[in-house]
């Protein structure tokens, strides 16, 4: 088996690699400058090669100390993270969320969490995949769906899906009337991954008349190019109020409840002795559609 380096001259190599300073890695691992020096060169000697070039103004990574400090970075990268988990941290909550939801609802609504709970840690996980409540530290998650989904979980109802098309004013006609079916089927239209347009269209009683298509991965993109005045985006109501309100965008076509896979908050029940998370709940709850 191969002899694994001192530990220590690993922590001052890990160290220096990341500043490339003798002198910063000493005061981050509080030793002196000659020790890191001394764990670096005994590091080099059991090695047989030469990590460093020492210059001026530091330190610079020869081509085989580059390659062996990403790897060594990763590794202590990895151990610090597996301490950390063992930490309690009773006021750190971690919610998955899609990207949308985070740009368009959460972030927007932040202040007003921080206000109601200024101690709590809150961290968000804004991805598209299905995380997992126990191997990624998940305490909360809100998705879109239909119940039931799963027993170990708690599940709120937060938002019902209420798509709406919206547009920027120069879409609009005149007044506070919206376009009529037939008009808002010519209106250029903005599609994301769901592209429930034809759907939107069929129960309004008419067919895409649109000569222009703008096709993107996510709703956040689509209510943007909205905004920018690129057409008329088929939204969740409760993402676009603010734009609403501010006037970014306007309401070009009437709700429809579409599929009434609805907006969800998922807990696990085993989560329900963390205080911060029920708060960061009831929050979530507190700001949810008053419909719902």
């Amino acid at each position: 088996m191969t002899e694994l380096p001192p530990l220590n001259s690993l922590r001052a190599f890990d160290a220096a690699g990341r500043r490339l300073s003798f002198r910063s890695a000493a005061e981050e691992l509080g030793v002196t400058q000659g020790a890191v020096a001394q764990h670096v060169r005994q590091l080099e000697a059991q090695l047989g090669v030469v990590l460093f070039e020492r210059v001026p103004k530091g330190l610079r990574f020869t081509s085989v100390g580059r390659s062996y400090h990403n790897r060594i970075a990763e590794i202590f990268a990895d151990l610090r993270s597996a301490t950390a988990e063992l930490k309690p941290e009773p006021n750190k909550v971690l919610i998955s969320v899609t990207p949308t939801f985070a740009a368009k609802w959460l972030i927007p609504n932040l202040p007003d969490f921080t206000f109601a709970h200024p101690n709590i840690d809150l961290r968000i996980m804004a991805t598209e995949k299905v995380s997992s409540f126990h191997s990624d530290g998940i305490d909360l998650a809100v998705r879109q769906g239909s119940p039931p989904f799963g027993a170990s979980l708690d599940v709120t109802l937060m938002f019902r899906q209420s798509l709406i098309a919206v547009a920027a004013q120069m879409f609009a006609d005149e007044g506070d009337t919206p376009p009529e079916p037939e008009t808002l089927s010519k209106l250029p239209k903005i599609h994301d991954t769901h592209d429930l347009w034809p759907s939107y269209l069929a129960q309004l009683g008419v067919k895409d008349q649109s000569a222009r298509h703008l096709r993107l991965s996510q709703t956040s993109l689509a209510v943007d190019a909205a905004i920018a005045g690129q057409g008329v985006a088929l939204v969740s109501r409760f993402l676009v109020t603010h734009d609403l309100e501010a006037g970014r965008l306007v309401e070009v076509g009437p709700a429809w409840d579409a599929d009434r896979s609805d907006f969800y908050v998922l807990m696990p029940r085993t989560a329900k002795n963390k205080r911060s998370v029920t708060n960061v709940l009831t929050w979530l709850k507190s700001r949810s559609a008053p419909d719902t």
